[in-house]
């Protein structure tokens, strides 16, 4: 057998050289995106779900090719463009685990606990470790029977390997077969820890790889351009629920075309640590989330859908869905790069599935019609939300770096048991150095500047070797406490970064466990005793350099000797590296003054979105005045002041940005516009959405209708409620929704 050097990736993650990288044309996302808005469905279409999307993303293929072929056509046959989802990392697959593919069962290959129990997904699907048959499995009984069914994009969604598996017999086969010696136990020792973990990151860069490659190839002898793209968790996530995924590397890879970031409130209510208290921070969380995806693929160039979704995994009452959707949607919009979005997953589960009418009683009931209401009316509006090169307001130039080792460094669980969160358990083999309750190092170098209205922005280290990562960044936030660099390179275009004029913060003891794991900075005849002794060389700063200043070219570095989990784990001990970061912007890095508040603000064409925090540097309102629709409100009052009081989020129309004002047309709705027709005295439209749904819709009009008619698909005439606005000649209207379509006009 031959032997690979343990410390250098395998050849299968085929060192890519960032600047010559072919980089997969991103599909334009701006209005005129055909494939704007998409959402993921496991059924048949059904009028219920029929919420009128760009792309219904069918989901599974584990019946009869016909049986496929016929759901697929009937979203085609109202108006879909269909793409496919699978599981990568599980599905329904019993026709591989039960030996009916290749008469062999393959139970062996689940992802395996310390305790020998098997990581389930539900029902008979393990979590899998992917070995190369089960890739052929995958290209040949899956990839296959989609693309014949004329599938042109493809999503394998989640390429997740739990941090405390890594124990079954096929596990340790991949093990040998990748370092070249015996599989050693993950619990052992830090160093296992992270080898471990480290495979687990390949074995899923070589399976989106493989199945990815054969799908675009077995495309082209269709004549099917097949695009491909990874659903996945952010790196944020990942690493706080100790799950290991190849995440930022993917996107160099020249078989994947973009990203879904799969954020909602389920992670983004993940307990976060802020000022010694560890507690669901919403907003803020999903701000950082959101922003390590946006920031993983801006400088690739590939394609990004936006994730939200109305609900969570576990069930509570409808308010607070409501409460914790409006926190993320407004999150997700601060990053107007990004103008692509899965409006909804599974809607099956949204509009059919029961729950609690309020959080202190038992009585469960289907969506209410204010939430599917509100709800339409956001999907809808992102029909027209535009890419924008506004900002969110804030001091913009300030960027912490992440690492896909950070997923790396979490330690496996001594009694993580098959019902219990991925996150929790005691920890084994942890010394108090290395111990980061819920990824506080990373949390403690970006929410004191969040909190303080500093739009924080995440930088991959992998991403380096692109010039628009660094492009804009004044002052750059490094830590490797919480991760490692896993190559030398990215240090030699950090140092050029600072010759040039960028400021870092390196803020660590380097105390930690994984200090001393042996990686390319202390073999092969290198000898550095941490790895940031090799940045600080390029750099002329000896190692082990003590707290200060140094200079390097037109930049600086400073060294601050602390644990970065030590600013947000114990109270109120964030001021003074919030003081220094602040004095290195405005004087080293010539950043102009840093603005503190307690809220965020942007304009996306007539949309305007604000966020204040509950927890921010005072508890002032963000107010406006002017004329808006508020789209939060599912009535769509025309409001001429908004208050925004911490803890809340605002989505507003901007009625003063109407592009052509002389024009009819429907400003907001809870329903899709088609066939919109205009004359001198009159405006119609049809508009389709949910059945068992109610429309409400706030339409610009030259005058008052003196005639308004609304007639439902069988002709009937439908009762309707409607209300005129003078002052922004804008008409209310509501009635039934109908996926078939209602007809609407006015006349003046």
């Amino acid at each position: 057998m031959q032997k690979c050097n343990f410390i250098v990736l395998a050849t299968a993650l085929s060192l890519i050289n960032l600047s010559s990288c072919r980089q997969a044309t991103s599909s334009d996302t701006g209005l005129n995106d055909k494939e704007k808005t998409v959402f993921q469905v496991s059924g048949a279409w059904e009028p219920g779900i029929d919420i009128r999307s760009d792309v219904a993303i069918v989901y599974g293929a584990s019946e009869s090719p016909e049986d496929f072929q016929k759901k697929v056509q009937s979203w085609r046959d109202r108006g879909y463009i269909t793409h496919f989802m699978t599981g990568i990392a599980w599905g329904s697959y019993g026709d591989y685990f039960f030996g009916k593919w290749d008469g062999k069962q393959h139970f062996d290959e689940a992802q395996v606990r310390i305790t020998g129990d098997t990581v389930w997904h539900g029902g008979y699907n393990p979590y899998i470790v992917p070995t190369r048959n089960f890739l052929k499995f995958m290209k040949e009984e899956r990839i296959k029977k989609v693309i014949d069914a004329g599938i042109d994009a493809i999503y394998l969604e989640e390429p997740e390997f739990f941090a405390y598996s890594g124990y079954s017999d096929a596990f340790k086969r991949e093990y040998e077969e990748y370092y070249g010696f015996p599989w050693r136990p993950q619990h052992e020792s830090p160093e296992n820890t992270y080898l471990s973990n480290k495979l687990k990151y390949h074995l899923y860069y070589r399976a989106i790889d493989e199945v990815f490659t054969y799908a675009k190839e077995y495309g082209k002898s269709k004549g099917l351009n097949v695009r491909c793209f990874v659903p996945t968790h952010s790196l944020v996530n990942y690493s706080v629920w100790q799950v290991v995924s190849p995440e930022a590397s993917l996107a160099s890879m020249p078989c994947v075309d973009g990203y879904q970031a799969q954020i909602w409130t389920g992670t983004s209510r993940e307990p976060v640590y802020y000022k010694g208290v560890a507690k669901p921070r919403v907003f803020e969380n999903a701000l950082l989330e959101y922003g390590s995806m946006e920031s993983m693929t801006r400088p690739t160039g590939r394609k990004l859908y936006f994730n939200i979704d109305p609900i969570e995994d576990i069930p509570h009452d409808w308010d607070f869905f409501k409460h914790g959707y409006e926190a993320t949607f407004v999150a997700q919009m601060m990053y107007p790069s990004v103008a692509s979005y899965e409006v909804l997953p599974w809607p099956g589960r949204i509009y059919h599935n029961t729950y609690r009418t309020n959080p202190d009683s038992d009585e469960r009931q289907k969506i209410p019609r204010w939430y599917s209401s509100q709800i339409q009316v956001t999907m809808n509006s992102l029909n027209g939300m535009p890419l924008s090169k506004t900002k969110m307001s804030g001091s913009h130039g300030v960027g912490v770096v992440m690492a896909n080792s950070m997923m790396f460094q979490r330690r496996p669980l001594a009694n993580a048991g098959e019902n219990t969160a991925p996150h929790s358990g005691e920890l084994m083999n942890m010394s108090a150095n290395s111990e980061d309750p819920q990824l506080s190092g990373f949390y403690g170098q970006a929410m004191p500047l969040l909190m303080r209205g500093v739009p924080v922005e995440i930088v991959h280290l992998e991403n380096t070797g692109y010039p628009e990562t660094l492009k804009d960044m004044k002052v750059l936030i490094l830590s490797y406490t919480t991760q490692k660099p896993m190559e030398p390179e990215a240090h030699k275009h950090i140092a050029d970064w600072v010759k040039k004029g960028g400021v870092l913060v390196y803020c660590s003891r380097d105390d930690d466990d994984f200090q001393t794991v042996r990686e390319w900075w202390n073999t092969d005849g290198k000898h550095y005793q941490h790895p940031v002794d090799h940045l600080f060389e390029l750099m002329g700063i000896k190692a082990v350099a003590p707290e200060g200043l140094y200079s390097y070219g037109k930049g600086a570095v400073q060294v601050i000797r602390q644990n970065p989990k030590e600013f947000v784990m114990e109270p109120d001990n964030d001021d003074s590296f919030v003081a220094t970061v602040k004095a290195l912007y405005e004087n080293q890095a010539r950043g102009g003054k840093m603005i503190f508040k307690n809220s965020f603000y942007i304009e996306r064409g007539p949309f305007d979105l604000i966020a204040v925090m509950e927890e921010g540097i005072d508890r002032q309102s963000f107010t406006v005045d002017g004329s808006f629709i508020d789209l939060f409100d599912s009535r769509l009052p025309v409001i001429t002041h908004r208050e925004v009081k911490p803890g809340e989020q605002a989505y507003l129309y901007n009625l003063k940005r109407i592009t052509n004002s002389k024009k009819p047309q429907v400003l907001a709705a809870a329903a899709r516009v088609y066939d919109e027709q205009t004359d001198q005295s009159s405006y119609s439209f049809t508009v389709k959405s949910p059945a068992n749904t109610t429309n409400v819709m706030r339409v610009l009009l030259p005058a008052e209708p003196k005639t308004l008619t609304v007639t439902a698909p069988d002709g009937a005439a439908l009762e309707t409620e409607q209300s005129w606005d003078a002052a922004s000649r804008t008409c209310f209207l509501s009635f039934e929704n109908y996926p078939d379509g209602v007809s609407v006009r006015a006349e003046w």
